[in-house]
C-alpha cells in the first residue's frame, strides 16, 4: 500500500471519528436539554387518565441541602396543594390613602399617598389516600419536586369516613362529586388555555 493511500485512509478514519463523536456530544445536549416532565410544567389541578379521575398536588422546594429533607417538603407542599383544591379560605385587605394639600396662594401643594395590602390564605383539611407518584430534581437549580396524588374515588371514602359534615352535606357531595369533579376540570381547562 502506498503511503498516500495510508494517509487518505487514516483522515477518512480521523473525519469518521470525529463525527461520531460530533454525533454523541448532540445526542447528550439533547437528552440534557429535555427538561423537567411536563406535570412540572403543569402544576396542580385536575385530570382525566386513563379514565381514572383524580386530583394532583405538584410541591416544591428549592435551596435545601438535606436531601430527604428536601424531598419531605415537596411532598408535603405537594399534599397541600391538593387540600387547598377543597377548602381555602382567604382574607383581602386593601387600604388606601392619598391627599393633596394646598396653602394659601394654591401655587403650591403637597401630595401624598399610602397603599397597603394584606392577604391572609388557610387551608385545613385531613385527606386521606393522597400518594407521591413521582418526583424530580432539577439539578442546574436545585429544586426538588414531588407529584402527588388524591383519587376521585379515595376522595370518595374519605367523605364517607368524615365526621365533621353532617348527613345532608355528605349525602349531597357523594351524589355531586361526579358533577362537580367535571365543572372543576372544566374550570381548569379555561385557565390553561389563557
Amino acid at each position: 500500500m502506498a503511503k498516500e493511500d495510508l494517509v487518505i485512509r487514516s483522515q477518512a478514519t480521523g473525519a469518521r471519528l470525529a463525527g461520531m463523536g460530533l454525533g454523541a456530544v448532540l445526542l447528550m445536549g439533547l437528552v440534557a436539554c429535555g427538561g423537567p416532565p411536563k406535570w412540572v410544567e403543569k402544576g396542580s389541578g385536575v385530570m382525566n387518565e386513563k379514565d381514572s379521575k383524580a386530583f394532583y398536588g405538584v410541591g416544591s422546594v428549592v435551596g435545601v441541602r438535606n436531601e430527604p429533607l428536601a424531598w419531605d417538603t415537596a411532598e408535603n407542599r405537594g399534599r397541600a396543594e391538593i387540600a387547598k383544591t377543597f377548602e381555602t379560605y382567604t382574607g383581602y385587605l386593601m387600604r388606601d390613602y392619598a391627599a393633596s394639600t394646598a396653602a394659601g396662594d394654591f401655587t403650591r401643594n403637597t401630595e401624598e399617598q399610602n397603599v397597603e395590602r394584606a392577604i391572609k390564605t388557610v387551608t385545613t383539611a385531613t385527606l386521606s389516600g393522597v400518594r407521591p407518584i413521582d418526583r424530580y430534581k432539577d439539578e442546574k437549580t436545585n429544586t426538588y419536586y414531588v407529584l402527588t396524588k388524591l383519587s376521585l374515588e379515595d376522595m370518595k371514602n374519605n367523605l364517607e369516613q368524615a365526621k365533621e359534615l353532617n348527613a345532608q352535606v355528605r349525602d349531597f357531595v357523594r351524589k355531586n362529586a361526579d358533577k362537580l369533579f367535571d365543572r372543576l376540570e372544566k374550570e381548569e381547562e379555561k385557565r390553561t388555555v389563557r
